[in-house]
C-alpha cells in the first residue's frame, strides 16, 4: 500500500515538469544490492497488465502470415549481408519464430539478434504450430510484457507512456516489482529502492523498505 502512494507521489511531481512535445516513456529503474550480476543473471519476460507501447514484431515463419510481419526461409540469404541484417535489427523492437526454422534462425541472425537481446526465446517468441489464432493473442502478449536482463545491478524497463492514467502506470510497476521479488535470490534483501523518470526528467527515487 505504502509503495503505492509513494509511486502516486512520484508520478505527480514528474508531471510538474516542463511539458514536452511528445509522449514521453515512463522508465522504473530498479538499483540492486548484494546481487551478483556474474553469478546471479536474471534473464525473465514479466508481463503487465496495461499495454506499454504497440512493438514492432517480426517472425521468421515457414509461411506468410497476414498477422504479423513475416520473414520465411526464402528470404533469409537477404540478410547474409551485414548492412540488411542491421537495418533488420534496428527496425523491429521484437522478434518471433517457428520453432522448425529456430537452427537457421540462430545461424542467420543470431551473430545480430544475440547481441541485441532480441533473440527469439523459449519463454516468449517461440512457437510450434502457426495459424493465426496463435500469431494475435502472441502479439499481444509481447505487447504486455517487459524484458528483465541483468549485466548490471541497476535495471531499468520501459514502463508505460506519460500519456497513460497514474493508476494504469502504477499498476504496471507494481507488478514488475512483485514478479521481480519472486525471480530474486533473496527477495526484497535484494532491491535497494526504485526509481521512476520520464524520458527528459531527472528520476525520482523511492524507498522499499
Amino acid at each position: 500500500m505504502e509503495l503505492k502512494e509513494e509511486l502516486k507521489k512520484a508520478l505527480t511531481e514528474l508531471r510538474k515538469n516542463k511539458e514536452r512535445k511528445f509522449d514521453q516513456t515512463v522508465d522504473l529503474i530498479i538499483n540492486l544490492q548484494k546481487f551478483n550480476t556474474k553469478k546471479d543473471t536474471l534473464n525473465v519476460f514479466i508481463s503487465v497488465p496495461h499495454k506499454i507501447k504497440e512493438k514492432r514484431i517480426a517472425a521468421f515463419l515457414e509461411a506468410k502470415n497476414p498477422v504479423v510481419d513475416t520473414i520465411t526461409q526464402d528470404e533469409f540469404k537477404k540478410y547474409n549481408d551485414k548492412k540488411a541484417l542491421k537495418k533488420l535489427v534496428k527496425k523491429y523492437d521484437f522478434f518471433i519464430a517457428q520453432a522448425s526454422l529456430m537452427p537457421k534462425v540462430a545461424t542467420t541472425f543470431g551473430r545480430v539478434l544475440g547481441p541485441a537481446g532480441k533473440m527469439p526465446s523459449p519463454q516468449l517468441g517461440i512457437v510450434m504450430n502457426v495459424d493465426d489464432k496463435t500469431i494475435a493473442p502472441l502479439k499481444d502478449k509481447v505487447n504486455k510484457s517487459v524484458k528483465i536482463r541483468t549485466k548490471e545491478a541497476s535495471i531499468k524497463v520501459p514502463i508505460a507512456k506519460q500519456s497513460m492514467e497514474d493508476g494504469k502506470i502504477v499498476e504496471n510497476i507494481i507488478s514488475v516489482f512483485n514478479a521481480l521479488i519472486k525471480e530474486l535470490p533473496r527477495d526484497k534483501e535484494n532491491i535497494k529502492n526504485l526509481e521512476v523518470k520520464f524520458t527528459m526528467t531527472k528520476p525520482i527515487k523511492i524507498k522499499v523498505r
